[in-house]
Order: structure tokens, then sequence, then C-alpha cells
């Protein structure tokens, strides 16, 4: 972004609200007498005029790579903004009171795009931290995301293991069989036909009832009705598995 005097002028007479403005002694650069200037501070800019009702300023300071701190200096309540570089100028400024330098001294260390990151970075990591606790259920927990790990469940917990499934299914006309093993236990179908469509292939067992009743039994009971549907289905799947690869091998000489 390009920057002239006609805009910088504009910006600094502006109706934006200023981030602090006052009256403040600045030391010259060759002289080291004080000469008593209106300042406004707008973002990282520190603007400085001969008069506060003056409509442009006598110039400008931009407040990046730079420290603010107190300093000794003839004039009571001083302090200097020095920039790194041997080169660079330190700019001598003092208050007229303690209240009004403790109040520009903490304005002016917040001012620079520097700061700003690392407040941006600060405020970002309690996010995550206040994500991670919420998905932990502990409603805000201060816990470091990278110690979070997740509790195992009840199929976790389980001394059973789980029979493996098949890595391809076996299917009729386009269609995946869930269930082509005679033999197989099947819950009885409502209309009394064995569980067997028209053409005699087998069903899929059905999904079980839903409950009418408080949410918290619901909840209670959830976790046991999908483990037996777990178990039911991967025994099936062992078994396709099994009759697959026979079919597969082919009929023994």
């Amino acid at each position: 972004m390009k920057l002239n005097e006609r805009s910088l002028a504009f910006y600094a007479t502006c109706d934006s609200p200023a981030d602090n403005s006052g009256f403040l002694y600045k030391r010259g650069e060759r002289h080291t007498a004080y000469h008593r200037r209106w300042f406004v501070l707008k973002g990282n800019m520190l603007f400085y005029f001969e008069e506060r009702e003056s409509r442009e300023p006598v110039g400008v300071i931009v407040l990046e790579g730079c420290n603010v701190e107190l300093c000794d200096s003839a004039e009571d309540f001083a302090f200097a903004i020095r920039f790194g570089g041997t080169k660079s100028r330190t700019y001598v400024l003092a208050a007229e009171s303690q209240a009004a330098m403790e109040s520009w001294v903490k304005s002016l260390s917040r001012a620079s795009f520097d700061y700003m990151r690392l407040v941006v970075r600060e405020l970002e990591k309690q996010l995550e931290e206040m994500r991670w606790g919420l998905a932990r259920g502990c409603g805000g927990s201060r816990g470091s995301p990278s110690s979070w790990k997740p509790k195992p469940s009840g199929l976790e917990r389980s001394p059973e293991p789980l029979p493996a499934l098949p890595a391809v299914l076996p299917k009729e006309n386009g269609c995946a069989v869930w269930n082509n093993v005679l033999g197989v236990e099947q819950p009885p179908h409502p209309s009394g036909c064995g569980g067997h469509g028209d053409e005699g292939n087998p069903r899929p067992p059905p999904l079980p009832p839903r409950r009418r009743g408080s949410s918290g039994e619901a909840a209670a009971q959830s976790p046991s009705t999908f483990c037996r549907l777990h178990e039911r289905y991967s025994r099936d799947m062992a078994r396709l598995r099994q009759d697959w690869l026979q079919k597969q091998r082919g009929p023994r000489p």
C-alpha cells in the first residue's frame, strides 16, 4: 500500500477513532529542547501536530520494530521510542503526569502489528483448547490438545476378537447379498414366510424396533443393541467369506 502526504494528512485528521491522543513534550533531533505537540495514535502510526486544531501533521512515527521504555531525562515522566539499528533515530517524549505517561507507554507498546500477531496467536490457542475441552465433555477444559486421547468405547474394551470381514462381498444381479448361507439363524419374518422373498432369496435381518421411552433409556439401550447387531453381521460376514473362498477354489478332485 503506497501512502503520500495527502493520504497521511487525511488519515490523521479524519473522523476515525484514535487509540490515544493528548499533549506530549517532544525532544528535538538536533536541539535538546522540548516542544509541546499534540499527538494522535491511530493503529501503528503516531502523528504529531503543532497545535490541537492543526489540519496537517508535522510528522508521523511508524511504530514497527521498536521498543517503548522509560528513560532518564531532564523532563519528568519521560519515555523513549527506540528502533533497532545503529543509525535509527530514538524519539524521546515526556508526558504531563504519571498517569498520562503510563497510558501512552501501554498504548504505544500495543500499537505494532507484531504485538497484534502475538495476541491473535494466543487467542487462537485458547480457542483450540476450548474446542478440545468441549470435545472431551469437560465444558472448556484447559488441557493441551496434544495430550487429548479418545476414550475407548465398549467395542474396544471387549475381550472377544471380532471376526475378519470379507474383502469382497458376493453379489447377485449387481447387488450385494448380506446373507445367502443356508442354515443361518434368521429372525422370523412378520409375513410368516421364513424371511425369504418370492424368489427364495434370503432377506437381511430386520432393524430393531424403536422403543418409545425417555431419552435416557434410549441412550442406555442403544450400545447393547448396536453390539448385538454388530456381532450378528460379523458372524454372517465370516461365513460368507468362507463360502466365497470355497467357490473360488472350485470343487475338490
